[in-house]
């Protein structure tokens, strides 16, 4: 059982009630401006929420929205801030371990960051000034409700919801695309996006399927979601998605920049109305955000099925860290580099730990330092050769890379002498002295 989001839309909403949502969320913008500037940063370390709610009732202070709707603005905020600040404290965990030699010095520095008493350490102060900068606001389409300040009723067969306005009891009445059967619950998060009124709520969804007996290493891929170490591709239409859509965005934006460059061209000679009618007529994102949407979709389905099929035979699913940077010192072209860049390894890791939480299964992250290198069919030692999707075992055969790779990380699984945050130093050091003795050993059978 896991809390997940459903996302409502508001079905034949209104002008009138259009233009106060979106009046609201102007103001609750503001009011997140105002408290990403004052306790974005710093400040934020000796406070809480809760602090802040008393001390601006204390002083009296005058919102232009109704109490409920910017003391919840207030917390999610507040919430977000704190998310920003566990974020950079857990990107400078590797420095802690470079830097601080001994366990003891380790540990103390972990308890100062988790104690938010790293200012009085030179080290972590550094560290942490250059990831944890101040941040600032750029939503301003949001509207937060608690679970006691809304209602929902049945009107025709449809599930509708009642909000508080701007104005001291006076509702805004929104229909919902669904019945009551999927009515909301929980806290509500309203988005406003092109004229689309988004309702995300909150509900504990389970999975009667069971899992797998197996244990199975994965390997990520562009050209198909998963390849497993039982030789199986999944989700075999991935590359091919991202290609053309890439692709296709390429030719369309380049198109695109050649308008907005007449219409620079025509603000700077100032033929005001025919700038206006190109910004207007030819460069608006409507359409484009919907067949975004349509892609985005379509590549959730195609991620999720690879997922529940790992799961449905997979007790434990070993892979390499998916959400690791491995593009940053690295340039394979325009081209390929513009379609790496569409990857979705984000989705794909999100929805892997999602599906394996809600079925039952586990997850085991390994250290993916030289997986791809490794003949697998050789006691995973580094012989062989990787070549395009190709790799070349040591004893003259051939097999598909990235099967090879996924048999290295299972392998890597049961490895006892190299852990996950092990660095790739001491890594290709552990596998290069396994090679030579390997060979000594060979060498000496032949004698």
């Amino acid at each position: 059982m896991m809390l997940v989001t459903r996302i409502l839309y508001a079905k034949n909403i209104n002008k009138g009630k259009l233009k106060a949502l979106n009046e609201q969320a102007q103001i609750l913008g503001k009011l997140r401006s105002q408290i990403w500037q004052e306790y974005g940063v710093l400040k934020c370390l000796d406070t809480s929420d809760r602090k802040i709610r008393d001390l601006w009732v204390k002083e009296k202070r005058e919102f232009k929205v109704l109490a409920n709707a910017w003391k919840e603005t207030l917390r999610d905020s507040f919430n977000n801030i704190k998310l920003y600040l566990e974020a950079a404290k857990n990107s400078i965990k590797k420095d802690i371990f470079k830097h601080y030699k001994t366990k003891e010095e380790q540990k103390e520095a972990f308890i100062q960051l988790k104690k938010d008493e790293w200012l009085k350490d030179h080290f972590l102060h550094r560290k942490m000034r250059k990831a944890f900068k101040h941040g600032k606001n750029s939503v301003f389409n949001q509207i937060i409700v608690r679970s006691d300040d809304y209602k929902v009723f049945e009107l025709n067969n449809q599930c509708w919801i009642s909000i508080p306005s701007l104005i001291k009891n006076k509702r805004i009445k929104i229909p919902l695309n669904t019945t009551m059967e999927y009515k909301p619950s929980g806290t509500l998060r309203l988005i406003i996006k092109n004229k689309v009124v988004e309702v995300h709520s909150s509900y504990e969804k389970t999975d009667n399927r069971a899992c797998g007996n197996e244990i199975i290493g994965i390997d990520k891929g562009y050209s198909e979601v998963f390849v497993t170490s039982t030789n199986e591709f999944l989700g075999k239409d991935l590359g091919k998605i991202l290609t053309q859509y890439s692709d296709k965005l390429k030719v369309k934006y380049q198109r695109r920049n050649k308008l907005l460059a007449l219409m620079k061209k025509a603000q700077k000679n100032n033929q005001l109305e025919k700038a206006n009618r190109i910004l207007k007529n030819n460069l608006g994102k409507i359409k484009q955000n919907k067949e975004n949407h349509k892609v985005k979709q379509r590549l959730k389905t195609l991620i999720y099925n690879a997922c529940h099929q790992v799961v449905d035979k997979a007790k434990v699913v070993a892979c390499e860290d998916l959400k690791e940077n491995f593009l940053k010192n690295t340039s394979y072209g325009k081209n390929t580099n513009r379609r790496l860049n569409s990857w979705v390894k984000g989705l794909i890791a999100d929805a892997l730990k999602n599906v394996i939480a809600c079925r039952g299964s586990a997850l085991h992250l390994v250290n993916p330092a030289y997986t791809s290198q490794c003949d697998s069919f050789c006691n995973n030692l580094l012989l062989g050769r990787r070549k395009g999707n190709t790799f070349y075992l040591f004893n003259g055969g051939t097999i598909q890379a990235d099967y090879n790779a996924a048999r290295n990380i299972l392998a890597r699984y049961f490895d006892k002498d190299i852990k996950r945050n092990t660095p790739f130093n001491a890594v290709k050091e552990i596998l290069l002295k396994r090679t030579d003795s390997y060979r000594l050993t060979t060498v000496q059978a032949r004698l």
